[in-house]
């Protein structure tokens, strides 16, 4: 019989396989991500050669030079390997080579009418791809040049270095997406995260097979029409920010979101910053759709024009009033620029939350709301239609179930009682809105039955529909593909694009929804979190651009035993020190020694217990190095929120536990935060996971750290997990004399603690030559 204890582990075990096909590859990490739909592995490998090369046709396109080069980026910026291009009328038969390319190329069009492939291209659609690993050739094969993007992206995953040698497993696979539409929603970058936007489209949204880009615009692209509306953008983000508030709200504090002010980081990007982003995400076969709201959440409009709003006594209006012909004129000439700059197929306005007072505006009082809402549809669908443009909305006003009839009553902190539109009644929306119009479906969750009456009811409706806000967790998955008129979806940010928000928050939603929207391989959330750590340290390297010493560098672990003070049996931090592995621990390149004590960790505590000690001072280092690595885990869960919101302080949404002190030999003290779901997470993580339904936990997000490496380190059945964090060393030829280790000043019920277990180094080469002579 299997006891409980068993069953979590055996739960785990399972949990952690990936199984593809048959075959287990790997401990949460499967070979190509999202899972292609057909693979077969053979016995044997490609192994790249000093003689192998890329082949091009002699006379090729863009597209197919761009593959090779990003093919040849890829062995340059990653495996240091200079893999050369050659042109070429023929394929080869006496060297090992790589071909990558659709029917256009002359070389991929002779291959597939030798192997008789080419109606099985055809059939893949121009999305699909099939590719070939032999042990003398690579050949990516498809009907357009977008699955071979796509051909190119899976070759790229299944590269591995073993043995200072750079090799692909013998492997068919045959591939297409379920879905056409597989975006994310996203803020437009400011100027100074614009290189990691680029990394983040080359290295994650192609990677992982996305093809739409819907990103927020607003006014935060220079407008030579309407130049108060770049004012007030950047009026607005300096308010909202110093008085620390994350929304505005109405004279009675009436409520009001999606101020988005952190969009572009609140500043202006010039036309041709905007065009050049536009240019750079396209050459990856992803289609940008631009979102300007209109009637709600149209806060940029109404900088300037507040007469032009439904409540012009309101701090920062957020909604137009429709009968104000002024404010399309304003809208039209913003669209226009935007049309001018993006030569947009779609352009997504908004439409939803409707959520301002109901009969003040006198214009508006006593009107038939939904009437008001579809003639303001129109005017704006019949401008893009116009213009050769598709409409896309969020679709919440067009649905009963979601927004009420007629209207709904609020109240306010203050006892403010008032009412807000509801939906249009279902023969409105059936009369009285175009069909064509794209519905974002963001309430797909928002009923007894998970939403799924919802996307039907847009279905009957006529519409096409994408599923916004997507996560992983949606219930009826393999159902509601199937609902005539859904055609994808898309994860959404609502913060400012950074590295930290997006690595912070979003990695475990967009790898996810990948899966769902290209793979028939469903895997479940729980799934989704071990895969999603699995892959963090390579996600974090390609969209960081930073390449850890730990890949290249010696690593030396530290003695830190004489620093522990913790038996781990018992209290906050009673994770059993005995269940722990003695000796060498490592994942690749990370190496930690656990020494034999009767005390098994250095801990400090978050608790308003006084007894406990809130530092352990003085791990001697005494030396300079390139890198600090510490293995250290917390004792509980801790907070994570999501950073939209704290819009005006985005670090302080992962709660801080501790912090180290870089100790200098000149007294210099450099400090490094220790941040829940950052660079730490709790021991006991995967446990909870697997027993929390449908992996949901206290916080809701903490299933992954984006800057930290998992690594098992039980010698029994019981999971314990501790997280690797590399520090890099700011001062390079500064001796570091030694680490603090700090608990926060607690407050609150909560109680934590920071568990180091061991601490590692990187040396420099300057550390390693002495080494050596000492040796001699």
């Amino acid at each position: 019989m299997i006891n409980k204890k068993n069953k979590i582990f055996v739960s785990f075990i399972l949990l952690c396989l990936t199984i593809w096909n048959g075959n287990i590859l790997a401990v949460g990490n499967p070979a190509v991500f999202p899972i292609p739909s057909y693979t077969i592995k053979l016995n044997g490998k490609f192994i790249i050669e000093d003689s192998t090369v890329i082949i091009n046709p002699v006379i090729r396109d863009n597209e197919t030079k761009l593959i090779s080069n990003l093919l040849q980026s890829e062995f340059t910026d990653k495996y240091a390997y200079p893999l050369n291009i050659i042109k070429t009328n023929s394929i080869p038969l006496s060297r090992k080579f790589i071909l990558i390319g659709s029917l256009n190329n002359s070389l991929v069009k002779k291959y597939c009418v030798e192997n008789s492939l080419t109606d099985k291209i055809n059939e893949l659609g121009n999305e699909g791809y099939i590719l070939t690993v032999n042990t003398n050739n690579v050949i990516v094969a498809a009907k357009t040049n977008q699955g071979a993007l796509y051909g190119f992206q899976t070759l790229r995953q299944l590269l591995k270095k073993e043995n200072n040698r750079i090799t692909l497993p013998k492997i068919k696979i045959e591939d297409k997406p379920q879905l056409p539409f597989r975006g994310i929603k996203m803020f437009l970058p400011g100027r100074d995260n614009i290189t990691f936007f680029k990394r983040f489209i080359r290295d994650f949204m192609a990677k992982y097979k996305f093809n739409k880009l819907i990103l927020e615009l607003n006014a935060n692209m220079r407008l030579e029409s309407h130049p108060e509306l770049n004012v007030g953008t950047i009026e607005f983000g300096y308010e909202l920010n110093a008085s620390r508030r994350g929304r505005p709200s109405g004279p009675h504090n009436e409520y009001q979101n999606s101020s988005h002010q952190d969009n572009a980081e609140g500043k202006i990007l010039e036309k041709w910053e905007v065009a050049d982003l536009i240019n750079y995400v396209r050459k990856f076969n992803i289609e940008v759709i631009p979102e300007i709201p209109s009637l709600t959440h149209s806060y940029y409009l109404l900088f300037g024009h507040k007469d032009l709003a439904e409540l012009p006594d309101r701090e920062y209006p957020d909604t137009y009033c429709p009968l104000k012909p002024e404010i399309y004129n304003i809208y039209f000439d913003v669209l226009t620029e935007y049309i001018d700059v993006i030569h947009p197929k779609i352009i997504h306005v908004g439409h939803d939350e409707w959520r301002m007072e109901k009969d003040v505006c006198q214009l508006c009082k006593g009107k038939d709301y939904g009437k008001l809402y579809a003639d303001d549809i129109n005017r704006i669908h019949d401008f893009l239609k116009a213009n050769g443009i598709r409409t896309a909305i969020w679709g919440d006003h067009l649905l009963e179930s979601v927004r009420k009839k007629e209207y709904r009553v609020w109240k306010t902190s203050s006892g403010y009682e008032y009412k807000i539109p509801g939906a249009l009644k279902p023969e409105q929306v059936r009369s009285l809105i175009p069909k064509d119009i794209l519905i974002f479906n963001w309430f797909w969750s928002k009923t007894k039955d998970g939403g799924y009456g919802n996307d039907l009811q847009v279905s009957d409706f006529g519409f096409e529909q994408v599923y916004g806000n997507l996560r992983p967790d949606i219930k009826k998955w393999n159902e509601r593909v199937k609902i005539k008129g859904v055609i994808g979806g898309a994860p959404s940010s609502w913060a400012a694009t950074t590295e930290f928000n997006i690595g912070k928050d979003q990695i475990y939603d967009f790898l996810g929804c990948a899966n769902l929207l290209w793979s028939k391989h469903y895997k479940t959330p729980e799934d989704i979190a071990f895969i999603t750590q699995a892959l963090i340290p390579e996600i974090k390297e390609e969209i960081s651009g930073v390449i850890p010493p730990s890949k290249k560098g010696f690593v030396k672990p530290i003695d830190i035993s004489s620093n522990y003070n913790s038996t781990l049996q018992e209290g906050i931090d009673s994770l059993n020190g005995k269940e722990l592995k003695i000796g060498k621990v490592n994942k690749g390149n990370l190496i930690f020694e656990i020494p034999c004590s009767e005390k098994h960790a250095s801990v400090v505590y978050s608790t308003k217990n006084s007894v406990l000690p809130k530092k352990v001072s003085h791990i001697k280092i005494n030396q300079d190095v390139n890198s600090i690595i510490f293995l250290h885990a917390s004792a509980k869960e801790a907070a994570n929120k999501k950073a939209y919101k704290m819009i005006y302080n985005f670090d302080d949404t992962a709660e801080l536990l501790g912090w180290y002190e870089i100790v200098y030999n000149d007294g210099f003290i450099i400090t490094i935060p220790i941040r829940y779901g950052v660079n730490i997470l709790d021991w006991n993580v995967y446990s909870r996971i697997i027993n929390k339904k449908k992996g949901k936990t206290k916080y809701g997000q903490n299933k992954y750290a984006y800057e930290a490496t998992d690594i098992s380190v039980s010698k029994s059945k019981k999971p314990i997990t501790f997280f690797v964090y590399e520090w890099e060393n700011k001062r390079p030829g500064k001796i570091i004399k030694e680490i603090n280790l700090k608990a926060v000043n607690y407050k609150s019920k909560s109680d934590n603690a920071v568990i180091l277990l061991a601490v590692s180094v990187v040396e420099s080469k300057k550390a390693k030559k002495a080494i050596g002579k000492e040796t001699e």
